[in-house]
């Protein structure tokens, strides 16, 4: 489902993008791995907390990675609600 959202364009990588997509209210639900580094992690954490956006603790970022064919990806933010949604169901 994962790599599916991220074909259609419905994904940001990367902190600083992942942050601003968050402040813009356009993050439906961003994906933290669960060994990102701590500074990563709070600040991911608090703005997902600050701007009412829900995030899940996945897998380690190898599995997150493979999931969307790049390479050491620590956090991914969907936009899409409907891909939300869905990823959401499935992984809770």
């Amino acid at each position: 489902m994962l790599g599916l959202a991220y074909r259609a364009r419905k994904c940001s990588l990367g902190e600083e993008t992942i942050v601003k997509d968050i402040q813009k209210k356009r993050a439906k639900l961003v994906l933290i791995a669960n060994d990102t580094g701590a500074q990563t992690h709070k600040k991911l954490t608090d703005k997902c907390n600050t701007y009412n956006v829900p995030y899940v603790i996945v897998d380690d970022r190898d599995t997150l990675s493979k999931a969307i064919g790049k390479s050491q990806r620590v956090a991914i933010a969907i936009l899409d609600q409907g891909f939300a949604t869905k990823i959401k169901s499935l992984l809770g």
